[in-house]
This record gives C-alpha cells, structure tokens and sequence, in this order.
C-alpha cells in the first residue's frame, strides 16, 4: 500500500507527528508531502473532499494564522470553488494531516478512524 498510502504533513504540527507515528508504531508503509511547501491542487482537492464524506469547510484549519488572517466573515462569504483556490494557495490553511488513499480520504488526525483504514495494522 505504501505507493498508494499519500500524508500531506507539516513537520511543525503535533497532530501531524501523532498521524505520522501511529502509521510507523504499526508498520503502515506511506509518503509524506510537505503540506505547505506542496498544497493540495484544486484538481486533487475536486477529488478528494468527496472522498473524504465531509465539506469543504471542513478542510479549514480553523485554529491556524492564515484562516485567522483571512476572517470569518470572509470564510463564510466565499463559495466553495474559493475555498479550494484558497486551500490550493496557502498548506497551512489546510487542516492536517491529510491522508490520502486509493479509496478515502480523512483530514485531521483521529485514531479511530486510522484504525478503520488500516484494521491488521491497529494495535
């Protein structure tokens, strides 16, 4: 699974680290692309939120610098195509980790739902 298994990552993000060793503690072979120095495409982004079963809005990271920067009140004005242009532009706006599979997607770091993915890897 190792070429299919993707982690869009930030090498400064705890929940990052956490995702990140929870796959290694159990053997899970992946790729790690740096979020913020490569962000999701929008063409990737048109892909992935359907596969993640959760909004595009939820694809903020609502507790980082740059949604802080760009405000409610103009997160909540925009349409969903500039949400994924925003998300495209700015890594760090993206909540993560993001992994990425051949059949899903999950945004943020939640073990139960890695042990979901990977059931003959949870511990």
């Amino acid at each position: 699974m190792s070429d299919d298994l993707l982690v869009l990552a930030y090498a400064g993000c705890d929940t990052c680290r956490k995702a990140l060793k929870w796959l290694e503690a159990r053997g899970v072979s992946h790729r790690v692309r740096p979020i913020v120095d490569q962000p999701p495409t929008v063409a990737e982004l048109r892909q992935w939120i359907p596969k993640s079963g959760v909004s595009v809005r939820k694809w903020l990271n609502t507790s980082g610098q740059s949604y802080r920067a760009l405000g409610k009140a103009q997160v909540d004005a925009a349409s969903d195509a500039e949400l994924m242009e925003w998300l495209a532009k700015d890594g760090k706006l993206v909540k993560r980790p993001v992994l990425v599979t051949k059949d899903a997607v999950t945004v943020g770091f939640k073990p139960e739902a890695y042990e979901a993915l990977f059931p003959l890897h949870a511990s």
